[in-house]
């Protein structure tokens, strides 16, 4: 790819490189118990993955009082970090490890963009070894939430790419709008938390289902380097 433009994969975390799920269903069933609040039931839980917190409190109990929300942003943070104590991770979703350093050794820059706090990602990238890989990674305490587009921005800055060679990879809608609104390509992935006909539905240049198709995606979009 020497000469080609530097060319940028960003991707979203939950939901497309790692299956969180058991842990955020968890979280929600226990945080929303403590809380004296209905628990929401598994698809609009998983409907809010990729929001910052806040924001997706705000979705899930729209009804409730800043306070009452701030209160279920406290509780479901608690949750998580018991979870992490006793040793529960989120494992990586096939072959995702393994397309990054594919990507690495192609010459693309990847960065981040996700709805997880820094302390979070930080830790992600350590237990995995990715920081090798990730030269940028924007986090809920970085940005405004998806779907606004300055994480990927703020990406681009970092790297100096143009947004026409950057591509925004993530599972759901929000993921799809934050890339696009940022000027970038987006290629949905149908096996994470939005179902595939609403990653569709979204501004999305390409939808794959494994990760073996993602370097094809990138070539259709740029072509073969």
């Amino acid at each position: 790819m020497r000469d080609t433009p530097l060319r940028l994969v960003i991707f979203d975390v939950d939901g497309t490189l790692i299956d969180s799920q058991a842990h955020i269903l968890a979280s929600m069933e226990w945080t929303f118990t403590k809380a004296g609040l209905p628990v929401p039931a598994r698809a609009e839980a998983l409907g809010i993955v990729g929001l910052s917190l806040p924001e997706a409190m705000e979705v899930l109990a729209p009804d409730a009082s800043a306070a009452k929300r701030a209160e279920l942003v406290t509780h479901y943070k608690e949750s998580f970090a018991h979870l992490r104590q006793n040793g529960e991770r989120p494992s990586f979703f096939p072959g995702a490890l393994a397309a990054i350093r594919a990507l690495d050794e192609a010459g693309y820059l990847m960065s981040v963009a996700t709805g997880k706090s820094r302390r979070g990602l930080n830790r992600l990238l350590d237990q995995a070894d990715l920081r090798r890989y990730i030269i940028c990674g924007q986090t809920a305490d970085d940005a405004p939430s998806k779907p606004h587009p300055q994480m990927v921005l703020n990406c681009l800055a970092a790297t100096g790419v143009e947004a026409a060679n950057a591509v925004m990879v993530g599972d759901t809608e929000f993921d799809m709008v934050m890339g696009h609104g940022a000027g970038c390509h987006t290629i949905g992935v149908d096996w994470g938390y939005h179902p595939r006909e609403r990653v569709a539905g979204a501004p999305v240049t390409e939808i794959i289902s494994d990760f073996e198709a993602l370097i094809p995606a990138l070539d259709r979009i740029w072509g073969s380097p």
